[in-house]
């Protein structure tokens, strides 16, 4: 897996190049207008582009190689819920967004099931 980042002196990590996730359609509130991100309605690809930043694995996670994507797609939908462009209830798919990419990125089993498991007790904190 080839990094596509660098750490941040501001923030924690900064994109080096466009990201593409496909996800499950939100209700959007809004049309997504931020620097940062392109949500095609059509095919369901969210592209995080180049310059974002985000703080990684929350917690007492270990910022590893097969968290690092997971933890960027699950920021950006988070942030997005609390910017209001999408609902709040999108939040347990951003949740289970993460331990997919986190499995496909070669995080174990157990390992990918703590994580969704904290961020569904704890992760409401990082709506406010």
């Amino acid at each position: 897996m080839r990094y596509k980042f660098i750490k941040d002196k501001k923030y924690k990590y900064k994109l080096l190049e466009m990201e593409i996730f496909m996800i499950l359609k939100p209700k959007l509130l809004k049309p997504i207008k931020e620097k940062y991100f392109i949500f095609n309605e059509k095919t369901l690809k969210l592209k995080i582009l180049k310059g974002y930043c985000w703080d990684g694995p929350s917690g007492p996670a270990i910022d590893t190689k097969d968290f690092m994507r997971g933890s960027l797609v699950h920021d950006c939908l988070y942030q997005l819920i609390r910017d209001g462009y999408i609902r709040s209830s999108y939040r347990k798919t951003a949740d289970t967004l993460l331990k997919k990419i986190c499995r496909e990125d070669g995080m174990s089993l157990i390992r990918s099931i703590w994580v969704y498991l904290g961020v569904r007790i704890f992760g409401w904190r990082a709506l406010f």
